[in-house]
């Protein structure tokens, strides 16, 4: 199952007082840039933010959530 773009377009639409912020498409999916840096994903209509040490710290009291793989 793909992305669809109404997940994305809402996304967008949540970050647009955000500057430098631009999507592409990736095979099927869809990368989420803050000045041409890869900072989310989204996959299967749910949002992946990449986890680094400031942000956790910044977002301190946010749950880490493994995805659980799924069988090929």
């Amino acid at each position: 199952m793909s992305t669809q773009q109404s997940t994305v377009d809402f996304i967008m639409r949540q970050l647009a007082s955000v500057s430098g912020i631009s999507t592409n498409k990736m095979f099927g999916e869809y990368g989420i840039r803050c000045e041409g840096k890869i900072v989310a994903l989204v996959c299967d209509d749910q949002l992946f933010v990449k986890s680094t040490g400031p942000g956790r710290e910044l977002a301190a009291a946010a749950a880490e959530v493994p995805r659980p793989l799924k069988n090929i």
